[in-house]
């Protein structure tokens, strides 16, 4: 089995608690991740214990379990966090999308080539945001696609999806001096190079494929510049994953059409119901 060298990022995740981003440095790795309300059932935690969240005002949403999936409701305009959990007594890097972007650099690649975040022993991380650099990161929000993170950078094929893969750490790691991240190392910006202006976001999303019809179908947005400070460290991971995690979020409309969500006082046959009816109440 081949070994996985790594540089990590250590991390104070918008004051929350203390945190690692784990980044690929050898391109050489191997890999290198009733009715109807009784259909509607809270998912067991994962095998391992691996949990992911999404929290709003730092409540997790409900999740549903229908069509083979795990559900939550986005709650349009509201700023979300992601919580994972480490149950086990080695640390752990965890590649985390949202919308099939990367939360540290939003590349689209696989699990094992993508950047991480790194969980202590027994330990959580809430993840608030898009990291921009060493010091900044702009917030998650539920959005429609054509305002998508990921509709700006041309990168609709995954939107509505949050994924977690956790690998272990194989060998203890020694912490380096603090190296900036960027997404243009080259050009040495804190923002993306490639992330389109204002003037050129809906150029970006016609050349997706987004309609206004889309509208109603959650994405998530990049929001308010927020201090989320990181630093890089080296670290050995397994190449097998620990646990893969996944969460489909909708708004409450497409929930219904999905059949994850029932109908609200819904009557397939009302007529039946009015030739049923009574003028008054039997006699007890």
């Amino acid at each position: 089995m081949s070994r996985a060298c790594f540089s990590v990022c250590l991390v104070l995740t918008m004051g929350i608690g203390l945190a690692f981003v784990v980044s690929v440095q050898s391109a050489s790795m191997a890999y290198a991740q009733t009715q109807e309300v009784d259909r509607i059932a809270r998912i067991p935690k994962p095998q391992g214990g691996f949990d992911l969240e999404v929290l709003v005002d730092g409540r997790p949403l409900a999740e549903y379990f229908a069509r083979g999936r795990t559900y939550v409701e986005a709650l349009k305009g509201a700023e979300f966090e992601l919580r994972v959990r480490n149950p086990t007594p080695n640390r752990v890097a965890v590649a985390l999308s949202v919308d099939g972007l990367n939360t540290i650099d939003a590349r689209h690649t696989s699990a094992w080539y993508s950047s991480k975040w790194v969980i202590d022993p027994y330990q959580t991380i809430s993840i608030g945001g898009w990291q921009m650099s060493t010091e900044r990161a702009r917030r998650f929000y539920f959005t429609d696609e054509r305002d998508s993170y990921g509709a700006k950078l041309g990168q609709t094929t995954n939107l509505g999806v949050i994924s977690a893969v956790v690998f272990r750490e194989r060998q203890p790691v020694s912490i380096n001096p603090p190296m900036p991240i960027y997404r243009d190392r080259e050009k040495g910006q804190d923002e993306p190079s490639n992330q389109p202006s204002d003037a050129r976001a809906g150029e970006s999303g016609r050349k997706a494929g987004i309609a206004r019809s889309d509208d109603d179908y959650a994405a998530t947005g990049i929001g308010r510049s927020v201090r989320n400070d990181v630093r890089w460290i080296d670290m050995e991971l397994e190449a097998h994953p620990l646990a893969e995690l996944s969460l489909r979020y909708e708004y409450y409309s497409a929930l219904l059409k999905l059949g994850v969500l029932p109908r609200p006082n819904y009557e397939p046959y009302p007529l039946r119901r009015r030739e049923d009816s009574r003028g008054f109440s039997p006699e007890p």
